[in-house]
Parts: structure tokens; sequence; C-alpha cells
């Protein structure tokens, strides 16, 4: 696969299809320093701008010139020129001690202490500690006593460019090197087409809201005082609906760092106050640990009313049974379902080989084959039925050329906005043009991203002996239930499906090793599967003992 030439400059091509992509569609939110920017590249000799993108796409703020080389620029010096009287690099930016250390050599950080020949012996991070209780502050690189005569530039557009990114993408966490991986064929991205209405960002005060809650995760990540996260989220929210998900997200995200650290009563307070998926759950879990269990059965019971998900009422219905026994109360909740089918196995531990892939060995034959497929037969197979629904331009689906799925994927909305879309796709499967419409998007789309088809898993022969294996019925079912929650749901599958060809039919066997259990949302697709009856069993392995 050819890598692209840099004397193509095609880096610095991509940089500037973000500065025209965001410029046509964002204008109106831009400051004027963005702007000015934006005008001022497009001014700026070639060479310069080729250098400025590679920084900006490298790691880290600060650069020994003397380091860098790229044979399309030439002599850095040179370039680097421009970009100083610019403002857009400064050569006299003050660097802790702990960012002059990711610049330098260990024996070069050795020779800034007192005694060079003794440190040269220590760790890189002993010497980092020890200049930085000599030196606590920050001081621009030349006026560190020591360090190698030559030029060092810090980036000062850094948040600019970031800004750039986040409204493109419509997050940071994508980064410049999608276009890379887009140019090599390595990522292959559905074409969707654009409308007016596809943005990320309708008004500047969402980009301010975006960064905010991205720097207060990226806080929490780096251990920063939940407090003090807190403080800096004290009365924010967003009108707009993605954004408020995500504020929602890191308040949940807080909470159960609360809850690990046993301070139950402001996890509490916060899951109480919290929209997130799960927050009304961790509500009943703490009233009930802290001997509340009246709160808790009352607000258990509400839930069970209007469970927000399948797992919540499995883990509440769980709770109630508890409390009841507790509060001495009869127990109203449903029964268990029905138990699912077993089998028992005793087969022999191999070094090279998954418990799966020693089950799927053992119960295969030539006229009944096994496959380990997971999560990602069925998830695949919908994706390819349901792909018209699914790549529907949308406002606010898609907003860049590089979406492997809509970004409203797991948005409580997310079907409901398609549903007339997904009514068309199911109901091909009253009829044999199901199979035609997912060989059809198999054989037109390959390869491209997808957030169900599975590329690497699915072949030819695989797709053939689905279709004609599990009943259109069947599929119907994991399909709505998929759409139902997406995001829990497209976990939880059976990890073997064994296919008998000539008598149409299948079985789907969930396997456990020895020490394993089943999982909460295993549990609920097998019980969904009984309720249906779909032909699934847990496989139970035990190793055998050496003789």
């Amino acid at each position: 696969m050819p890598i692209p030439d840099a004397a193509d400059f095609y880096y610095l091509s991509n940089f500037q299809t973000v500065l025209d992509w965001v410029l046509a569609r964002y204008r109106d939110l831009l400051s004027e320093q963005e702007l000015g920017f934006a005008q001022g590249f497009v001014a700026a000799p070639k060479k310069p701008r080729a250098l400025l993108v590679r920084l900006i796409m490298r790691k880290g703020q600060h650069f020994r010139l003397t380091k860098l080389q790229y044979d399309e620029i030439g002599d850095i010096d040179t370039a680097a020129t421009p970009l100083l009287v610019n403002g857009w690099l400064r050569d006299d930016a003050p660097l802790y001690a702990e960012e002059l250390a990711t610049l330098l050599l260990k024996n070069e950080l050795a020779a800034l202490l007192p005694n060079p020949a003794a440190a040269r012996q220590q760790s890189k991070t002993t010497l980092t500690t020890a200049l930085a209780a000599l030196q606590p502050a920050a001081l621009p690189y030349r006026q560190w006593p020591g360090v190698p005569d030559e030029p060092l530039v810090s980036l000062t557009v850094s948040d600019i460019c970031d800004r750039f990114r986040l409204l493109f993408f419509g997050n940071l966490a994508q980064s410049w090197s999608e276009f890379v991986l887009a140019d090599l064929g390595v990522y292959r991205y559905e074409q969707v087409v654009l409308s007016a209405e596809s943005r990320a960002f309708s008004r500047r005060q969402d980009v301010e809201d975006y960064l905010l809650l991205w720097q207060c995760r990226d806080a929490f990540n780096a251990g920063a005082s939940v407090t003090d996260i807190l403080a800096w989220l004290s009365g924010f929210h967003s009108d707009n609906p993605w954004i408020e998900q995500r504020h929602q997200r890191l308040l949940f995200q807080l909470a159960q760092h609360f809850e690990r650290q046993q301070q139950l009563e402001q996890a509490l307070a916060l899951y109480q106050r919290c929209h997130h998926a799960g927050a009304r759950q961790r509500c009943i879990r703490l009233l009930e640990k802290s001997e509340q269990a009246h709160a808790a059965y009352a607000l258990a019971q509400q839930a069970l009313l209007a469970p927000e998900s399948e797992a919540e009422r499995q883990l509440v219905e769980r709770a109630v049974t508890r409390l009841t026994r507790k509060l001495k109360m009869q127990n109203s909740t449903p029964a268990t379902a029905r138990p699912t089918p077993e089998q028992h196995l005793v087969l022999p531990q191999l070094p090279d080989r998954s418990v799966e892939q020693m089950v799927a060995e053992h119960l295969g034959q030539g006229s009944a084959p096994v496959y380990y497929v997971e999560n990602t037969l069925i998830c695949s197979l919908f994706g390819l039925l349901c792909w018209e629904a699914i790549f529907a331009p949308l406002p606010g689906a898609f907003f860049h050329p590089f979406h492997s799925g809509p970004a409203d994927l797991h948005s409580a909305d997310f079907y409901p906005r398609r549903r007339a879309l997904f009514d068309r796709c199911l109901a091909q499967l009253d009829s044999a043009q199901y199979q035609k419409t997912i060989n059809h998007y198999f054989q037109q789309k390959q390869g491209i991203q997808s957030p169900f088809v599975c590329w690497s898993l699915l072949n030819q022969p695989l797709l053939e002996t689905a279709l004609r294996c599990i009943p259109a019925t069947h599929l119907r079912y994991w399909f709505q239930r998929l759409l139902g929650d997406i995001k829990a749901n497209r976990a939880g599958m059976p990890d073997l499906i064994q296919f008998w060809p000539a008598q149409q039919r299948y079985r789907m066997i969930e396997v456990k090793g020895p020490g394993d259990r089943l999982q909460d949302n295993q549990r609920r697709w097998l019980a969904f599967c009984a309720e249906h009856q779909m032909p699934v069993e847990v496989c139970y392995v035990q190793w055998q003992q050496p003789a």
C-alpha cells in the first residue's frame, strides 16, 4: 500500500481542506482571531505553511529545530522565520522542568544538575524531579543554564487549530491522521450527501460548552479533584442535546468516582441530579446501602413502572427482591424467565486455543459447521439490510466525510427519527427481498466503515449459509431488539452459531469456561431468545485433568 509522497504536501492539502470546510459552514461561529488565522494561513508562503502543519500534527507544543527534518521543506530555520513573524510560533515561551525534560536526552538533562556525572546514573524521571526542585518556576528555553545552544520554538496556534478540528469532526477524539488513513485506503467511509443543516454546532456557545466539558474530562483523567471539576461545571447546561448528553455522562462518571471512593453521600447527590442512563438504578443501590430501604423501594417501584431500559429493569427487579425481604413485604416482581438449555463438556486445554475455539472444533461437523461470531454476525446482517436507514443524511447525523456511522447513533431519538426508513427496511423480511438487499450491500459497500458490519468476519459462504438457515422471523426479532437500545443490545449475543444447511436450521451457543458465569446482558439476550423460541443454549466447559 503506497504511502502518500511528502513532496506532494498531502498533509498541507488536508489541513487546507479543513480550513475551507469550516469557513464554508461555520464562518458565522468563528472569532476574529480564528478568521484572521485562516486568512493569514492562505497568504503565507508554502514551505512555512507546510512546517506549521507538520508541527500542528506532531505531539507536544515545543520543538527543537535541529531535530526536525523534512525533505520537501528544506531549511527548517528559513521556513520557521515567517511563522515567528506572524506570531504562530514563538521562541521565548516559558518552560517548566517537566516540559524541558521531554525535549532533552538523558545526558543533556543530567548536564543541568549540580553533579552531572552522578546524575547520569539516575533515571530520567528522577532527574526531572530533581530539576523541578532546583528550579520550580518556568523559564524561556535560553534562560535555562546549560541547555544545548540551539533554537527552540513553541506553537501558539494549537488552541485555534483544535477548534477548527472540532468544528470539522464534531469532536476532538478524531485526529488529523484520519486524512492519512483515508488516503492510504486503510479506512473507507460512506459518502453521505451533507445538507446545509448538517452542522454539529449551531452557535458559538456550543463550541465553548464542548471545550469546557473536554477540559473537565481531561482534568478528571489526569487526577484533578472531582470537587474542583464540579465547581467548574457549576450551573452548566446546554440546549444542544448531544452536548448535554456529554455533560450528563461526565456527571455520571464523577458520581461513579465518589462511589468507588466510598463517598456515598456525595455520589448519591450527584446521581440524583444526573439524567444519564443508569443513574436512577445507582440511586436505588446507594439508598439501599445507606439503610434507606423505604426510599430505595419507592424509587424502585417508580422505575419499574417506566424502566429506561431492559438493563435497568433487570437490576431494579433484583433490588426489589432484596428490599421486600428486608422490609418483610411480598415481592410482586415478575417470575424469572424459563431456564436456557445447557450442555456440559470436558475438553483438553490447549495453549493456542480459546475455550470458544475448542467448543467450535468439538461441535463442528462437515454438514454442520460452527462459527465463532459473538456479536458480529447478527449486527452485520442488520447493518447490511438497514444500510439505507443507518446512513440516511438527516440533519446533524453527518457533518464531515469521515463518519463511520451517524453522530446520533446512541441518542434516544436515533430510531424515532428514522422509524419510517427502518420500517421500510424491515418490511423486506416479509419476502425474499431481504436476501437480495443484504447481498447487494455486501457486494457494493465492501470494506466501508460501518458501526454494525464486521467485514473481517463476514464472507460470502458465511453470509449465504446464515441467510439460508436463520428464518426471517428470527432476524426481525433480533433487529427490532437492536433498535430498542442499540448501545446495550449490540453486545451480549451468544459466542457461536452452528448451521445445518441441508435442514435450513441453526442454533446459537453461549460458551462459558471454567469459573466463568453469565453476564447480565447475556442473560437478557438468552431470555429474549427463549421468549421467542429461538434455538440457543449455554455450553459449560471444564478442562480435562492431566492423567
